[in-house]
């Protein structure tokens, strides 16, 4: 299993927000926002692993700017880090009307996949990922802390073993 580079499995999508997206008051629904980011992030994810994904968890969601009726969004997914069975995809979102004008970033979450087999459906292990740009080196280096705590949330991680959050902090 080769190790693959970062823009081998980059994602984008592009949807436009319909009347039926919206919430009375105009504004596109924060589950339709996720369902789309769910899905661009598991195509990057399968496009990384060349398998089926599922997802695992997904980390903070916060609508920081209002996405409009008629709004054309892009969603951009990457892979940050790839684990043993799972990988941790960023997915970030983008608005526009539809002359292209009043672009803005309205979104950002990192989603959590496991790779699973086709006929069994358990978990296989997926393709280590080679970080070239700086940007994708420091999303890699920090992906780790991000995992730790989500151990930590989930039950599965004691915080006393959470080596790379108590490195993190006693370097600040």
């Amino acid at each position: 299993m080769r190790e693959k580079k970062v823009v081998e499995s980059k994602t984008t999508m592009t949807e436009m927000i319909m009347p039926n997206d919206t919430n009375p008051l105009g504004n596109l629904m924060g589950g339709n926002l996720l369902r789309w980011m769910d899905i661009v992030g598991g195509v990057c994810a399968g496009k990384h692993c060349e398998a089926h994904v599922v997802t695992a968890s997904v980390d903070h969601v916060s609508f920081q700017n209002p996405i409009h009726l008629g709004d054309v969004i892009t969603l951009e997914a990457t892979v940050t880090r790839a684990f043993n069975t799972s990988l941790e995809v960023f997915v970030e979102v983008f608005a526009a009307n539809v002359k292209g004008g009043n672009n803005r970033r309205c979104n950002d979450a990192y989603f959590t996949f496991v790779a699973v087999h086709d006929d069994t459906r358990k978990p296989i292990k997926v393709p280590k990922l080679l970080a070239l740009t700086r940007e994708e080196e420091k999303l890699y280096e920090s992906a780790l802390r991000r995992r730790e705590l989500r151990l930590i949330l989930s039950g599965r991680l004691k915080p006393a073993e959470a080596t790379e959050i108590k490195t993190y902090f006693a370097e600040q």
